[in-house]
């Protein structure tokens, strides 16, 4: 977490036929960016949108569901199913 402003933008591009995910602690653009990069770093991501007003995280592509729940974690968010 961060002790950015709060600021209810969406970064990344819309996804249609991905896993939604909830992530917690993200406060801000930059964390919402730090968590897009994380996840962008998974292999067999092939896309990543985070709306940082609902926070939600969907991403498509093949990876596991423990690849891109520890990648979130690693950057310091808490993740879990929707």
């Amino acid at each position: 977490m961060c002790s950015c402003s709060t600021s209810a933008e969406t970064t990344s591009q819309s996804i249609t036929d991905g896993r939604d995910y909830v992530v917690t602690g993200m406060t801000c653009q930059p964390c919402a960016t730090k968590v897009t990069s994380a996840v962008q770093q998974v292999d067999g991501v092939t896309g990543v949108s985070v709306d940082l007003a609902t926070g939600r995280l969907t991403v498509s592509g093949d990876a596991a569901d423990s690849e891109i729940q520890g990648a979130v974690t690693g950057a310091g968010y808490q993740i879990s199913n929707v």
